[in-house]
């Protein structure tokens, strides 16, 4: 029944073939991305920024983490140290600006983003302190190193606009990160650690959500958190495209409420701007974990209401006053992870059994509908009627059955371009990219 609704949509879309020239022109949209998640140099434009006596931070850019930076009477405490090469930009401009050491560094989770700067921070003395998941955590990231290389290359984009297809081999990606995923913490805990450093006592936390390793920092005497990747200036990336283990949602969640619990008067993510002011705190706080909430509980219902993750992903928003913005983690794709997460990658259709996906019928689909001419003819069509993720979808087809057909290839530029202009998301537009850069390859 979907193979034969399927080509007869093929057929209908190209049946109303419009020509190139027909595209709707559409008005290029900025992006709105969060800040420290664009894609400038992350090297450049960079300061301390002072939160309170003896705190503060360097804001990362271009999802590179920030170094937050609290100085006792027993010595500087780093946490977290962005990646390379943000990594090195931030301490040298630490160490001109009179921090030239530190007692301990602490890292709120294993990613790379946030563990670059390590091996600069212990050549200075420090000690580094992590939940004792962070060790599995690595060798998790290890185990897959290759698979990541492409993946994070494609998402993040950091090669430039050509991402995994402009990037080194992934061997020489592998060995770029090596020393990264082999640090070994000098002091790790299980729930809780109290740390004192000289004048100033730390409670330390595990706080799984982005990551099972992941931990606050709580600074009773400043009324201060380090939350880590737990907060952001968008939904979270409960699912990264990029492929990762399940994150549940009920670990953010009951993360959320410890530090909302502690009535923090100030706040530094690892990524974004520090926030202050009790009542803020408490604001921006409630309304993540209420947001987190509300889509757990909507994926849920649906579920066992018998709608499809598809169905889900499409009808899942959420209300304006939980709106915390999408410009890193998007709901349709937290509805997937968390439907996934609970019930796995069968979707009830037999079809999805066998080892034959899609692939093994373009052939068929393409030739029913008249040849990768109408096909690429249909979803130019699309694009002008601005079905932008359709036409895409339509070229997938195009480009299974015929990878080298010019006519299937123009239209998928076509289509990552128009949607490309659309995008106000940061690892969304990390995609598309990489899906232009190897269409206009294959164009070549």
């Amino acid at each position: 029944m979907r193979l034969g609704m399927m080509m007869a949509g093929l057929l209908a879309v190209s049946a109303c073939q419009t020509p190139a020239t027909a595209i709707a022109q559409q008005a290029p949209t900025a992006p709105q991305l969060p800040s420290s998640m664009d894609f400038s140099d992350p090297t450049q434009n960079l300061s301390v920024t002072s939160v309170a006596p003896g705190l503060s931070y360097v804001l990362g850019r271009n999802v590179s983490s920030n170094t937050i930076v609290l100085e006792t009477s027993g010595g500087v405490v780093i946490v977290d140290t962005s990646r390379p090469p943000a990594s090195r930009a931030h301490f040298e401009l630490l160490q001109k600006s009179g921090v030239s050491k530190a007692a301990y560094v602490i890292l709120t989770h294993g990613h790379g983003d946030h563990i670059g700067g390590v091996a600069l921070w212990k050549g200075t003395g420090a000690k580094v302190v992590a939940q004792e998941n962070f060790s599995e955590f690595l060798g998790y990231q290890r185990m897959l190193s290759g698979f990541f290389a492409n993946r994070n290359a494609a998402q993040f984009q950091f090669a430039g606009g050509g991402g995994a297809a402009a990037a080194p081999p992934p061997a020489t990606m592998q060995a770029a990160t090596a020393g990264l995923l082999n640090i070994v913490p000098d002091i790790t805990f299980d729930d809780r650690l109290d740390l004192d450093v000289g004048d100033t006592k730390l409670e330390i936390y595990h706080t799984p959500g982005e990551t099972p390793d992941h931990l606050t920092v709580w600074v009773p005497k400043l009324k201060a958190a380090f939350v880590g990747d737990n907060f952001y200036e968008s939904f979270p990336n409960m699912y990264t495209l990029r492929g990762t283990r399940p994150r549940w949602p009920m670990d953010y969640i009951n993360s959320l409420n410890k530090v909302l619990a502690l009535e923090p008067e100030i706040v530094i993510p690892s990524h974004g701007p520090a926030i202050t002011g009790k009542d803020e705190i408490k604001r921006q706080f409630t309304k993540m974990r209420d947001a987190i909430v509300y889509v757990h509980d909507a994926v849920l219902k649906g579920m066992n209401d018998g709608k499809d993750v598809h169905t889900l992903m499409a009808e899942i928003k959420l209300p304006p006053e939980l709106d915390v913005g999408e410009g890193y983690g998007k709901i349709a794709w937290s509805v997937r992870g968390i439907y996934d997460g609970y019930a796995g990658w069968f979707n009830g259709d037999p079809a999805e059994m066998f080892a034959e996906g899609r692939s093994s019928i373009s052939p068929e689909l393409v030739k029913l509908a008249g040849g990768p001419k109408k096909i690429a003819d249909g979803a130019m069509a699309l694009i002008g009627q601005g079905k932008l993720v359709e036409a895409l979808h339509l070229t997938s087809v195009g480009v299974e059955a015929a990878p080298t057909d010019k006519d299937v290839l123009r239209a998928r530029v076509a289509a990552f371009e128009a949607l490309i202009k659309a995008s106000t998301n940061r690892n969304e537009l990390g995609w598309l990219n990489q899906g232009l850069a190897e269409a206009k390859k294959a164009l070549q």
